[in-house]
Parts: C-alpha cells; structure tokens; sequence
C-alpha cells in the first residue's frame, strides 16, 4: 500500500528532482535552440533577485533543475524556505557553464514562483486564525503532476496538510453516502479500511446529519457549507467527540469568523489552486 508521503529532507531532494526532470524534458524537447547561440564553454554569474515580499518557498527544485543540468554549478542561498524575502533583496546567487543556466532559468524560476506563492498565501490564511484552536489545511485541489510540491509549500507556510490523496485517507462526501445507501451504512463499511488509512471522515451538510455521523461513531467530521450559527451550533453539538472540519467558499475575509466557532481545521482550497505567482527575476553577467 502506498503510504502518505514523509516529507523528510531525503524525500524533498527526490521529490524536486523528480519534478525538475519532467519539467526540463517538458521545456527543453531535442535541445534548447537558444542557449546553443551561446559559447558553450563560457561562464556565467546570476542572481536571482525577489520583486515582491514573499515567503520563499522551492529550493531544492531549483537546485535540482540547475544541477541537473550543470553539476557543477554552484548556488548560494541567502534567504531559506520559509523564510521571508522582500522586494529587490537577491535570494540566491548562482555561477556556472552559462548555456545550462540559460537553459535552467525558466523552470527554476517557475518552480520557485509557484511554490513561494503557496507558501506565501498559506502564511497570510494561517496569521489570520493565530489564537484560535483552528488549523489550516490544504486540498486535494493541485496542479496535476505537482500536488507534493505544493503540499510541502503549504507546510512551509505553516499550513497543514489533508490527505495526500485517494490512497492515503477516507472522506466520505454526499455521493459516497447516497452511493452507499445512508451515514450509519457508510460508516459501518468504512470500519473494515480503516487500518489501512490515516483517518476517516465524514461530510455532512446539516445538524441532523451531524447528529446521525457522531451515532455512527465518526470521529471526523466535515461540515460543508454551513453560516456562522449553524457551525456554533455543530460545536455545541460535537461536545469534543470528533475532529470537527470547515470546508466550502473559505475566504480570506470571512476566516478569523469561521476560525472563533470553535472548530478544529478549516480546510481551503485556494491554498493551492487560486495562486497568483511571486515575481522573481533572474540577472546574468558572463565572466
């Protein structure tokens, strides 16, 4: 069975350069037509110099794509993962054959874009609910293809993360529960994958669904789309039985709201999926 992924520094380093192969096999094809203008023998010195304040995030992707194709590149960081950059600080210095680094420069700067974004809008969701006994969690909403990657972004932004996906954990939405014949049936077949998976959790849409899960024995619950007195009244409800869970139409705004309820996790979609990239740039001179 495959498990949740670890996240430790081994994996991180796998994972990137998984990533940055597939990436540099997407950009470059037979061979980049451009960079071979270029001596290939001569050398380069780059920076690359952060546009906007940011929590960075993604270097082990960059220094995957920029080893993998110069190994002897070398990289110095100047700001860490989850460490915040402001606009025109350099966050990393680079020097090596120039056409690789040329090569490089898109998908290092695409991946640290992304990922510095997710990271960046994690930390502004999780700074808003400081206090509260809420976390915040991630989706399943991910770019295909990249879905650890943003994941470890989101924890770098001090986020949680849910699970990773269809292997890993049990969530039983609306369809699952018609699909199944009822919450107390779906409960109950949901007891014999238990073992295998990190948890089990229910969606549920009213107070009296609410009640019928915690009968069942759910020990997590989703609440789905519900306004602030609904949610107060589920806390009530809930009496601390099970895991409680916001889900639906999070916004920014409203969050520190939903986070004062009383629930536990408030899961958010747009961590990963509604993410406007980190401007970041990057400046070469030959040597």
């Amino acid at each position: 069975m495959k498990k949740s992924f670890d996240f430790s520094a081994e994996a991180i380093v796998a994972l990137a350069r998984a990533d940055a192969l597939r990436a540099l096999d997407e950009d470059r094809g037979g061979g980049d037509l451009t960079a071979a203008l270029v001596d290939p023998q001569s050398s380069a010195r780059a920076h690359v110099l952060a546009r906007e304040s940011a929590v960075l995030c993604g270097r082990a992707w960059v220094d995957a794509t920029v080893l993998e194709l110069d190994p002897t590149a070398q990289l110095l960081w100047h700001v860490s993962d989850g460490e915040r950059c402001e606009p025109g600080q350099v966050v990393l210095e680079l020097q090596g054959l120039a056409q690789p680094l040329l090569t490089a420069e898109r998908t290092a700067l695409n991946f640290l874009q992304l990922l510095s974004a997710v990271a960046t809008k994690t930390a502004r969701y999780v700074a808003e609910v400081q206090g509260s006994r809420a976390q915040v969690v991630d989706t399943r909403k991910t770019l295909p293809g990249l879905r650890l990657a943003q994941k470890y972004a989101v924890r770098t932004g001090g986020g949680r993360n849910h699970r990773m996906g269809l292997y890993d954990a049990v969530l039983i939405k609306e369809n699952h529960i018609a699909a199944a014949g009822g919450i107390a049936q779906v409960l109950a077949r949901a007891a014999a994958v238990a073992a295998r998976a990190d948890f089990v959790e229910i969606e549920v849409e009213t107070l009296a669904q609410l009640a019928e899960a915690l009968e069942a024995g759910a020990r997590m619950v989703l609440l789905d789309n519900m306004d602030l007195p609904t949610l107060r009244e589920a806390v009530r409800i809930n009496r601390g039985r099970a895991i409680l869970e916001i889900s639906g139409g999070v916004t920014l705004e409203g969050l520190r709201s939903l986070a004062e309820t009383g629930v536990d996790r408030i899961s958010i979609g747009s961590l990963t999926k509604d993410v406007k990239a980190i401007d970041f740039s990057m400046r070469f001179e030959t040597l």
